[in-house]
């Protein structure tokens, strides 16, 4: 096991050189969220993995709400390397994205929103499945549990398997693939899953539109593809900053979502409030009625 257990909990702290996997967590004015994250992180096993949450709250930072620096002192005790940092002003969410990325020393980092929980085996599973597929980034869009009894077939229709190896795609408003982005909604996945009757441990990979929320990348992928570096193209007010770096990792490495999806999302308020600017129209030119 790569984290310490209870009984160890007491004995002297010995801090990892490397991990595999670096969990990045840009945060704004949500501890309550960011305390339910870091308990499902602390609730993984394998692999090895630290947790870097920048925060740019307007006032105090999120990890001094109690409930917060108590997972972080778990996270510790487990011998979990946590950096809490404080990233201002505020430029916008590509900005703030790639200053995580710039902290991340592991070969893989997982971007995970503040506001989902993640059950146990997901990163072991999402892992497992970057090993054996070999593309730029696997991912679990996160489900709204509160629709698991809203069923919508006209949005799960565009559900699609990759049969062979990942491949490079090339995704755009005017391609086929961007019909796939309803497969996210609600608890649409978690619908698929239950109709594919999988097994305990059973994984299945599936062409996405893009994947928000829970992403975990072969981070030279997303390096030799630009990362978010393209912010500076960009309003501090915009939206799908994801979208334009995962479809600029797809159309060199490829990129799958994972069914079952384990990811959860907690359907707080979005703090996105103004989506007036889409970061792909910006960034690459196209809008969606192109």
């Amino acid at each position: 096991m790569s984290r310490r257990s209870s009984e160890h909990w007491a004995w002297p702290l010995d801090t990892p050189d490397t991990v595999a996997v670096d969990v990045l967590i840009p945060t704004c004015n949500r501890p309550a969220e960011v305390a339910v994250a870091l308990a499902g992180l602390a609730a993984q096993s394998e692999p090895s993995f630290s947790v870097v949450v920048s925060d740019q709250s307007a006032d105090t930072p999120d990890w001094e709400h109690p409930a917060v620096a108590g997972m972080v002192r778990v996270l510790q005790a487990q011998g979990r390397p946590v950096r809490l940092l404080r990233h201002m002003p505020r430029r916008g969410l590509a900005e703030h994205r790639q200053f995580l990325l710039e902290q991340s020393t592991a070969d893989r980092c997982l971007f995970l929103d503040d506001d989902v929980w993640l059950e146990p085996g997901v990163l072991e599973r999402l892992n497992h499945a970057l090993d054996e597929l070999g593309c730029g980034f696997v991912g679990m869009a996160p489900q709204g549990l509160s629709y698991l009894d809203d069923r919508r077939p006209e949005e799960t229709a565009a559900f699609e398997r990759w049969e062979g190896p990942v491949t490079a795609e090339l995704v755009r408003p005017d391609t086929p693939g961007f019909g796939r982005w309803p497969l996210h909604n609600a608890a649409n996945l978690s619908h698929l899953s239950a109709d594919l009757s999988l097994t305990p441990g059973e994984w299945v990979p599936y062409r996405v539109a893009w994947l928000g929320g829970c992403v975990l990348y072969n981070k030279q992928a997303l390096l030799d593809s630009g990362g978010f570096t393209f912010w500076p193209k960009l309003p501090a007010d915009h939206a799908g900053e994801d979208v334009v770096a995962q479809w600029q990792v797809m159309e060199r490495y490829g990129g799958a979502g994972i069914l079952p999806s384990g990811a959860v999302h907690l359907e707080s308020p979005t703090t996105v409030k103004d989506r007036r600017v889409e970061a792909y129209d910006v960034v690459l030119g196209v809008r969606p009625d192109a």
